[in-house]
Order: structure tokens, then sequence, then C-alpha cells
């Protein structure tokens, strides 16, 4: 067995891990290597990010733009290089890789997974994988005529984009212009390609994080996710399953992240109708959806994710059923205040709110976590939670 060795933080030696994207899963990460004794570096296009607030230092830099990337890598000369947002200039981050730096999971992995293309055609071609059907469209034109093939309903989004970001569902012929021109505000890569799905009227939708280590690869239990507009809104853990389907969930992740290698947590999303899984997408890092994990495991996403990448060892039990809900602003604001007076006194739940400065009309503002007797107890307390926060 190789020795694992971690320096002190701020001193020669140090143990230095760079986030590339600093919002609120990026802070749970810093907080997490922090406790290993981690020197935590946070990167983000604004100041004041979540994950700035607890780093040992921060940088603001347009992630997209190469030259800029390189400068702060440069200088920092991280053991480890976290991407943890899709608008990052991942060509760059291979060429560095190529001169030792170690990109987690790999440059290859992070330039895949932020591009949906990409991990859409390695799924559905290379590894010949249940997906929807696809297509791609990079003019107006494009985009018209691969709708009406594809047929209506179906789903449009750019092919890099997060959150729900960008993403429409077509239901008539009149939503066509519009999920074209929103599709193209929203994308948070370079270029206008946009994929169109066909919409798969799936019985439910999980996500399964994946563990890849140096032991081997490890599940957590499936959790269930109900998404709005494209993005999460509630989750819960352990998400009711047959065994069937939880075999194929985990031969579908075990074969898409084999395929995309190096160690660290992957979100894999998938669909499940008529007991058979079928792959949507995978993220190299913790997923949104996996904040229940915080209530409900041994380890939380962002432990098993920050273990991993150092090479030590990890725990994905399961304790108890447990549930998330969102908490979303209704309109733009700077500084925020929050009134939790209500909030705070649903039991058996935790407020984790984010930091961020800045709120948007329907931006994820914070958390609430909520453990229960079993799943539907745990989301009803989650929900009244949520709704009873007051930002203002």
């Amino acid at each position: 067995m190789s020795a694992l060795i971690i320096g002190t933080p701020l001193q020669k030696g140090a143990t230095r891990v760079l986030f590339l994207g600093s919002g609120e899963l990026c802070k749970e990460m810093v907080i997490e290597a922090q406790r290993l004794g981690v020197e935590t570096i946070a990167v983000d296009s604004y100041e004041n990010a979540p994950a700035m607030q607890v780093a040992h230092r921060h940088h603001v830099i347009d992630m997209k733009n190469g030259k800029a990337l390189r400068a702060i890598i440069e200088r920092e000369q991280p053991a480890l290089i976290v991407p943890e947002i899709e608008a990052i200039d991942t060509v760059m981050l291979e060429q560095l890789e190529t001169e030792g730096f170690h990109v987690i999971p790999t440059a290859h992995a992070a330039r895949l997974t932020m591009d949906r293309e990409g991990i859409r055609r390695l799924a559905a071609e290379t590894l010949q994988l249940p997906t929807a059907k696809y297509l791609f469209a990079d003019t107006a034109d494009e985009f018209r005529s691969a709708v009406m093939e594809i047929g209506i309903p179906c789903v449009t989004k750019p092919i890099m984009s997060s959150s729900g970001k960008g993403q429409s569902t077509i239901k008539t012929e009149a939503d066509i212009d519009k999920a074209w021109t929103y599709a193209h505000e929203a994308a948070r890569g370079i270029g206008s390609r946009v994929i169109i799905e066909e919409f798969v009227t799936f019985d439910y939708e999980i996500t399964l994080l994946t563990v890849r280590t140096a032991f081997g690869t490890r599940f957590c239990a499936p959790i269930g996710h109900v998404q709005i507009s494209g993005d999460y809104h509630e989750s819960w853990q352990p998400c009711g399953m047959e065994e069937d389907a939880i075999r194929q969930s985990e031969e579908i992740a075990l074969r898409v992240t084999d395929a995309l290698g190096g160690y660290g947590l992957f979100g894999v999303e998938l669909f499940v109708k008529d007991g058979k899984a079928i792959f949507s997408e995978v993220s190299p890092r913790p997923h949104d959806t996996g904040m229940v994990t915080m209530a409900t495991q041994v380890m939380s996403e962002f432990e098993l994710h920050v273990r991993a990448i150092l090479g030590l060892p990890v725990d994905t039990r399961l304790l108890q059923a447990g549930a998330t809900h969102v908490i979303k602003a209704d309109e733009e604001l700077w500084n925020p205040v929050f009134d939790i007076t209500e909030a705070v006194h649903v039991p058996d739940t935790k407020i984790r709110l984010f930091g961020k400065p800045l709120c948007k009309a329907g931006r994820r503002m914070g958390v609430v976590l909520a453990t229960g007797c079993d799943t539907d107890d745990a989301r009803s307390k989650a929900e009244k939670a949520a709704h009873l926060v007051r930002i203002g």
C-alpha cells in the first residue's frame, strides 16, 4: 500500500487543491477538504461566491478565458484541479494536464461531461447504452427540422448549461422559436449548438451517486428527485426501486464512469420506465440532488468526492431516510436577508443557506435537509420548512 501524505495548509509542502467554480456544492467540498488538512483555493467569475467564503484564498476570473485560467493554475501550482461548473475552457485543461497538472477526474472526462453532445455520443454510440433519441442543431432552420424529426413533445437545451438553464419542453409548434432563443440566451459554453431530445414519459428519475476510488467503484443508495423546468426542486434517499432496476442502473453507471476514468464521485442521472433504466446525463462531481446525503449517509457526497480524489477509502452506507427541498428566490435582490423564525421549528430539519450575495428569480439560495421514519415523512418536513423561509 502506497503512503498517503497530506501537508500543512499555508506552509511549504501543503497539499493544495484548486476548485474551478465556487457555488454551494463547492463550498461543502472545500469544508470537507479542510477537515483533512488540505489547502483550498476557490475560483469563480464573481466575488464572494459561496466557496470563496470558506476557502483559504480565492481568485475571480473568466474561466472560459484559457490564458487567465493558465495564469492562475501556474501561479498556484495545485496538486489537484477540481472543475465544479461547466463554463470552463476544457481545452486548456487538457493542455495543462499534458504538462503534468492533475485534473479531476481527468481533463478528457471534464470536457466530455461538460458537453452534452460529447457525453451523449459516448453513452449511446460508443457504449451502446439505452438513451432517449436525440439530434443536434446549429441554426434555427436545423433546430426546427430536428424538432419535427424527433417529434413533439420534445426537450431542448444548450449542449453546455447547468441547473436547467436554457431547457425547454416543446409542446406545440408555436414553442419552437421561443425554445431556440432561450437555449442561446442561457448557454454557458462557447457556441450555439443545441440538443433536441425525445420526451421520455418515465415512471420516475434518479441520481445514482457512483464513486470511483483506488479501492474500486462504490454506489450510494439511489436518490429520487423532482425537477421543475429542468432544475432540481426536491430529492429523497433511498428511492424505492425494484432490485432489477437498481442492478441495471449500477451497470450503466459503471460502464459510463469506467469509460470516463479517474477518481472521484459522479452523479449519474437515469430515467426508469416500466422497470428499465435509461441513461440521461452524468456529472463528474457532486450533484445538487445529492445534498440529501448530508442527512442520510455515513459520508456525504462531498466527503466521498474529496476522499476519493485524495486516494482514501470511502463508506457509502445509508444511515436513515431523508429528503431535501430547495429554498428559491422570487425576485432579484442584492444582499438578501432570510427570515427563518418559523422554519427552524419544523422537527428533524436543518437549514443550509448558501450565502449567495445576489438573488435572482428562481435561483437556489438554500436547501432544507430533513429526516423521517420514511422518505414521504422526510419530504413533507423538508417542504414545510423550505416554504417557511422568507427572503427579503
